[in-house]
Order: structure tokens, then sequence, then C-alpha cells
């Protein structure tokens, strides 16, 4: 029977000997668990080189990496994004390459509408009124930006699936109305949102009409800095961009340019360009942005969804079927059955 390496390469769980016991009880894993995130790509590939199977959360898997792989069958993304791991290579190396986009979109959706609150309600701007206050005895609230009723405003969403879908049905009763901005939508996905063709709009269409914008698209070439000058320059300056997709869908410099010049009013920001950012950010600095610690994924709930689904999808594979979620779809034409020729 053949014995299927396992590898890990890095994890955000406390540990994982629950993984442990369940690939251990199989008599056919061998389970190994690292934390490669900040070690040389050398000694990611020394670790990983003659992996069957390898889970990845941050590791930079780029195509010198994956061309390494002696004879890896699949990789799988430990959460939504993918852009440390180069899926041209994997196909080229014939290795299918999975991802886990359904884990935590609920989780998004609710860091997004939290976001949007705490920017149009000045929340974080709020706690430092009220220690004023409380010092000098008196309300002040002449540092206050203007603030509007939600329900006379718009909401722009850039990307309207799992997780935009989600912010639409969460929204669609407190925003007086809302404008989607997504190229790929079909029919099928706006009647089960009741989404009005009027309201699928251009990018430069919902940068003009929204107040408040939030971005809910992957990272890739077409969408990398799309939010940059000439973005915020067509946008309301009364408005503001929420973010809890992929940090360098927006410009960091960009923003801070348009947080500093009052081209829009305030930013809510989950992810960034350089995870973590470094302590020096301007953005620290600037009281126009409500930034909160990429907590979009995080809930016990979801914690342990990826947990189930990642199990499966090794053991689905170890069993000759395919994972749940293949991005290079174009894999399947290239392997005999679903395993690639080593």
């Amino acid at each position: 029977m053949k014995t299927w390496k396992v590898i890990v390469t890095d994890y955000i769980e406390d540990d994982l000997e629950w993984e442990e016991e369940k690939f251990g009880a199989m008599g056919n894993v061998a389970f190994e668990t690292h934390q490669l995130k900040l070690a040389p790509k050398e000694e990611v590939i020394e670790k990983c080189k003659d992996a069957d199977i390898i889970v990845v959360n941050m590791v930079e898997f780029d195509a010198e990496v994956i061309d390494a792989l002696e004879k890896c069958q699949l990789i799988i993304r430990h959460g939504v994004g993918y852009d440390n791991v180069d899926v041209e290579a994997c196909t080229r190396n014939k290795i299918r390459f999975a991802y886990e986009p359904d884990y935590c979109a609920t989780e998004v959706a609710e860091q997004a509408v939290a976001l949007i609150f705490c920017c149009t309600r000045q929340a974080f701007r709020s706690r430092a009124i009220l220690e004023d206050a409380a010092e000098k005895q008196i309300w002040d609230f002449s540092s206050l930006l203007p603030m509007h009723r939600m329900f006379d405003q718009t909401l722009g969403i850039v990307g309207c699936g799992r997780i935009g879908g989600r912010v639409y049905r969460m929204t669609k009763n407190i925003f007086g109305k809302i404008l989607v901005c997504d190229p790929y939508i079909d029919e099928r996905q706006k009647g089960a949102l009741g989404i009005h063709d009027d309201d699928v709009v251009s990018f430069d269409e919902l940068l003009a009409q929204a107040d408040v914008i939030t971005i809910h698209t992957p990272l890739n070439d077409e969408t990398r800095h799309m939010f940059d000058k000439d973005a915020f320059s067509k946008m309301k300056p009364s408005a503001y961009v929420v973010n809890t997709a992929r940090g360098g869908v927006i410009s960091t410099e960009d923003l801070i340019w348009a947080l500093e010049n009052e081209e829009i009013q305030g930013a809510g920001i989950d992810v960034y360009e350089q995870e973590p950012p470094e302590r020096d950010l301007k953005l620290f600095e600037l009281d126009r942005a409500t930034l909160s610690a990429h907590l979009g994924w995080c809930s016990l709930e979801a914690g342990w969804t990826i947990r189930y689904k990642i199990a499966d999808d090794i053991i689905a594979c170890i069993n000759g079927e395919k994972p749940g979620n293949t991005v290079n779809t174009e894999i399947d034409g290239l392997v005999e059955g679903n395993y690639r020729e080593v």
C-alpha cells in the first residue's frame, strides 16, 4: 500500500493534533507539519520536494519552489485567496491546485459590514471624543466629520460573488440604494439576490455615485491597484472605501494620498499589501483610516470548517477523487485520471 506524504508548510492554528490523529489512524499517511513562513526558499524546497500533498497557508510557492517538487499531486491553499501560489507553474507541472473559498464567506461579509458601520458612524473617532469629554466634562463634537443617514445613501459593491452577494443581502435594508460592479455576474446571481439590471454599473459609474464602496474581488492582473489615484479622484469627497478582499486591490500609497488630501472622507481596511504591515506605515497616523487586523476570516466556526474541508480534500486525493474546489481545472486534460504521472 502506498504511503502518502502530506506536508503542512505553515499554519495559524494553535496545533494540528486533530489532523495528526485523523491521518495517523488511516495507516497510509505520513503527516508532517512545519512553520516555514519566514524560512528561506531553499528550506521550503528541501522540506517539500518529496511530498505527495502539500497544504500551504502563507508560504510563497513561486515557480522555483513548484518546479522543484518531485512527485506532488495536490497543493491546497489554506484560505480563500491564492496570490502566493503560482497557479500556472502548478499546471505546467501537472499538479492540481485547490483552495477553500467557502469556509469564511459569512465572516468576511460580516467584517465588511462592521467596517462600513465603523466608518459611517465614526466609531473609532468617537472614542477620542468621549475620552476628551470625560477629561473636560463637556461634549465637543467639532472634530466629527459630516455624518449621514445610511438609508439615504448609496452602497457600491465591487465584486458580487460569494462574499459580495452576502454583503448585498445584509445591507439591502440598510442603504437606500445598492449598485454593483461585476463584469462576471450572471442572470442567475442577479435573480437570486434581486438585483435589477439598472443597478449593475461600470466601475467609473460606481465610483461617481457610491457613498460607500466595499471591495470583494480576488487579486489578479485585472484587479491589482484598481483603486489608485485616478479611482479615488472619481469618488465623492464624502465617500468611504472598505477593503476586506486583498490588500493589493488598493494602492496603499495612493490611498494615503487620497486620505491626506481629502479626496475621500475615509477608509475601512482589513487587508494590506504587506502583511503584517510595517509599524511605520503612514496609515497608522491617519484618523480617517479605520484599521483592523485581517480578521475577516476569523470565527471559531470558520476555523474548524476549513480544517474539515482540507482533510476531506486530502482524503479525496488519496482515494483517487477530486478536491472540492480546483483552481486550475484545465489539469483534468493533462493527467491520467485525477493524478499527476510520476
